[in-house]
């Protein structure tokens, strides 16, 4: 797998890189993205492919189940450069349908840091479920997950707003946040309200 990425890594230099080649020099002088990005590490989910961004247009940070997870030094860290330093104007929370970390909520498990992790999404699964009735069959399942997926996006976002960088950025009307959830089936991109 290895020489695959390096053979695509070729094929990326003599492609597109170099169609972009003044881009990409600009870009040696240093970053100045406008979004931070907050997404899931999902494979599935290539965010400059499905967004179309150019490279250094979003400020990245990933994780299982896109969390901002309360009281996380890495976290806290992306958050402050990208808002003190970086001077972002926008933070997305991108969520998607299918999602691997919403599925794990429902089950049990002998993993030791997935469910410590999961404990920042629990409160979505717990607040739909307490909106609807337990699924009956798959699609009305499926239906739950995507609601849990959703309700997780939101719940991320309270939970951004808690970090002091971000609410005085907020307070200042420096930044906005938004909601985004990526369909894998068809596509598309969608705000989150």
């Amino acid at each position: 797998m290895i020489d695959e990425l390096l053979e695509g890594n070729r094929k990326f230099r003599e492609g597109f890189f170099k169609e972009n080649k003044a881009h990409y020099e600009e870009l040696t002088r240093g970053q100045s993205p406008k979004v931070l990005w907050i997404g899931c590490s999902d494979s599935r989910l290539q965010t400059g492919h499905i967004t179309q961004a150019m490279p250094g247009t979003l400020f990245m940070h990933r994780n299982i189940g896109n969390i901002a997870p309360l009281h996380d030094w890495n976290f806290a860290t992306v958050l402050e450069y990208a808002i003190r330093h970086l001077k972002i104007k926008d933070i997305v929370i991108c969520g998607h349908s299918d999602c691997g970390a919403i599925k794990a909520l429902d089950k049990e498990t002998d993993d030791v840091y997935i469910p410590l992790w999961l404990n920042n999404a629990v409160e979505a699964k717990n607040r739909i479920d307490a909106k609807i009735t337990p699924p009956k069959n798959p699609d009305e399942a499926k239906k739950r997950s995507r609601m849990i997926e959703q309700e997780n996006i939101r719940l991320q976002i309270e939970h951004l707003a808690r970090y002091p960088v971000v609410k005085k950025a907020l307070e200042e009307k420096k930044i906005q946040i938004h909601g985004l959830y990526y369909d894998l089936e068809n596509g598309e991109l969608s705000r989150v309200t």
